[in-house]
């Protein structure tokens, strides 16, 4: 029997599909956001946080 992707004994570290997707994801996320924060600003993202 083949045990479902959310079980607790069916979870897996590392380099996986589902792990490489959800950071491909955030990645996308950030980059989006980053683009809005300077269109919305003028600013770039390190001047908007006062970091440079």
């Amino acid at each position: 029997m083949v045990k479902p992707p959310y079980a607790p004994e069916a979870q897996e570290w590392g380099f996986t599909p589902t792990a490489e997707s959800l950071n491909g994801r955030l990645a996308m996320l950030g980059f989006a956001f980053a683009i809005a924060i300077e269109a919305l600003s003028g600013q770039g993202v390190l001047h908007f946080l006062n970091l440079i």
